[in-house]
Formats: structure tokens, C-alpha cells, sequence
């Protein structure tokens, strides 16, 4: 089981003047349609529809998660799109629509994720160890540090949108 080591910020606006400056350079975007499968306490299983707005490609995976916080256990593989239809009709729910850019700023590649459906935008940073994620000073457009707060965890999330239903 791999490790996931991140930090995440609450981007309080999305950086179009690094991008025009080519201080930020965009490698990719994409739309991803995220559904959780089950949740207990620090575990989770989701399924994600993701789709390359360059190419128009669409890939499936389907992946679990172990913990909370900076560092959390992770598989995740590719699964066919018949799968994951039957995944998610068998589920019935909504899921958690999100714009990803991924770019390159100084050495480190980050993502932003925009949320139209509750109008947040966060920015992720990967790091090879707790100790890497713990010295990196984040620059002031980052936004706050939320990677330790629940409430603006994506299953949290997900899971506020299944109460809009009714």
C-alpha cells in the first residue's frame, strides 16, 4: 500500500496573474466526478470518472484510503467504465464535481481543485515525506493550511451533497 503525503490550502482565488506571468505553468486539466462507496471512520472506497479536457479521454479508477491528516494509505487502480456504471447506479447518489489543474510552480507540481457546487477552491502539494511536508513554507496566495481540518475533506463534503437530494 502506498503512502499519500500532502498538504492542502483553502485558495482563496485562482491564480491567473502566476499563469499569464508563467510562474505557474498548467500541465493538465481535468473534470473528475467523485463517489464514495463506503465510508467508516478514517477508511473510505471511492470511484472517480475523470475526464482530460485536452484530449476528452475518460479514465475510471477506483480507490480506498486508510487515515487522516498529512499522511494517508492508499490504492488505486483503474477499473472499466462498465464498473464503475454499475458502482454508481448502485449507489444512487450524487457526486462531488470538481475542476483539477494540475501545474508545475518552482519545484513542486500542485493541484487545484475547483468546486462549483459549493464554490471552494483548494490547492494541494504532494510531498515525499511527512518531513518535506512539514518544512515547506507555502507562499501567502496558497490561502491557510487546512490539511488537518475535516470539514473541508472531500468525503465531508460529498457526503453534506447527499442531503440536497430531498
Amino acid at each position: 500500500m502506498s503512502l499519500e503525503i500532502e498538504r492542502k490550502f483553502l485558495l482563496p482565488k485562482y491564480p491567473a496573474e502566476l499563469i499569464q506571468e508563467g510562474a505557474l505553468v498548467i500541465v493538465k486539466e481535468q473534470m473528475i466526478d467523485q463517489t464514495y462507496l463506503a465510508l467508516h471512520e478514517d477508511q473510505e472506497l471511492r470511484v472517480r470518472k475523470i475526464k482530460d479536457l485536452a484530449s476528452g479521454e475518460v479514465t475510471f479508477t477506483h480507490t480506498f484510503k486508510r487515515g487522516f491528516g498529512l499522511t494517508r494509505e492508499e490504492v488505486e487502480y483503474s477499473i472499466s467504465e462498465g464498473l464503475y456504471e454499475q458502482m454508481i447506479e448502485a449507489h444512487g447518489t450524487i457526486p462531488l464535481i470538481k475542476k483539477r489543474t494540475t501545474a508545475q510552480w518552482n519545484d513542486h507540481i500542485v493541484e487545484i481543485d475547483e468546486y462549483d457546487q459549493i464554490q471552494m477552491k483548494v490547492l494541494e502539494v504532494e510531498f515525499t515525506s511527512e518531513e518535506e511536508a512539514l518544512r515547506f513554507l507555502a507562499p501567502d496566495w496558497f490561502g491557510p493550511d487546512i490539511s488537518t481540518e475535516k470539514k473541508y475533506s472531500n468525503k465531508k463534503v460529498w457526503r453534506e451533497l447527499q442531503t440536497q437530494r430531498d
